[in-house]
């Protein structure tokens, strides 16, 4: 699926992480969300590397990257420290700085690295999230029912873990299926990736720890960043989808424009998967602001 795309697992600050790299130009990280890997941007990845060169990796206890133990606090799956996963690929890369492309868990993750490091990133477009606090302390009923899986997969150890084991892939199939696009949206090699990294052990609770996290320490960052006035600099492009929950229960832009200085976006005729559902939207947008 990524001809031209060259393997490498690296050692990053807590353990293995799984990287591509491809294409030339001005350095782009990509960032996949859950239950996914990198390989959700299949659709797009070569396209970009006629302009760009691409760097994808798997998350800390996704795809093919480590599954890290964690601790109490849920501190190593903290976007804080994930962000710091980023930092070391692309330095491996030799990019001290770089423009990042993030969908879903990766722009949450992203939104820490732009806020942690800010002479990093130059630009970032964030796909389908509004920020993390403002979604819990904005939670409805129709957003809890969409979202099912942000409140059961922070249920306390090993309850929502033992489920997932019990059938990893009915999970993935589950989650990704039942939203606006349905199972259809996905090309047949990309979703047996998606089910077979499902399947590796450890697999139930870095996801877990992932959420757990996102509802605890990450939300003491998050509310440390708006008590001290801080807020994004880089030009911010958030897109989401139309028939997704998060346009449907949050005015997204509105949302940003409390946490970054220079946001702009809109929402596009698809659901919450854009990279699978409407590549060539997302391709056009991509191309429009990341500066080559």
């Amino acid at each position: 699926m990524f001809e031209g795309f060259t393997p490498c697992d690296l050692q990053g600050p807590d353990g293995r992480l799984h990287t591509l790299r491809g294409g030339r130009g001005a350095p782009l990280l990509l960032l996949h969300g859950h239950p996914q890997t990198h390989v959700m941007w299949h659709a797009v990845a070569a396209e970009l590397a006629r302009t760009f060169t691409i760097v994808m990796m798997d998350l800390r206890g996704y795809g093919d990257s480590a599954r890290v133990g964690s601790d109490a606090g849920h501190q190593p799956y903290s976007k804080r420290a994930m962000a710091l996963d980023a930092v070391a690929v692309m330095r491996h890369y030799g990019f001290e700085s770089f423009q990042v492309l993030a969908h879903d868990r990766g722009a949450r993750l992203a939104h820490r690295l732009a806020a942690d490091h800010p002479g990093r990133i130059q630009r970032l477009m964030l796909l389908d999230i509004a920020p993390t606090l403002a979604m819990y302390d904005n939670t409805t009923d129709a957003f809890a029912r969409a979202y099912w899986h942000w409140f059961f997969l922070i249920q306390p150890a090993p309850l929502p873990e033992a489920l997932i084991e019990s059938d990893p892939v009915r999970y993935v199939r589950s989650v990704m299926g039942k939203r606006h696009a349905g199972l259809g949206a996905f090309a047949p090699d990309a979703l047996a990736e998606y089910q077979r990294c499902a399947q590796i052990p450890g697999t139930a609770a870095s996801i877990c720890e992932d959420y757990r996290a996102s509802a605890t320490i990450d939300l003491v960052h998050d509310r440390a960043d708006v008590a001290a006035g801080i807020r994004l600099a880089q030009p911010l492009r958030v897109l989401w989808g139309e028939h997704g929950a998060v346009g449907q229960c949050f005015d997204v832009l509105a949302l940003w424009r409390k946490r970054a200085m220079d946001v702009s976006g809109r929402s596009l005729p698809c659901g919450h998967y854009i990279a699978e559902e409407a590549p060539r939207m997302l391709l056009a947008e991509a191309q429009n602001f990341f500066k080559p």
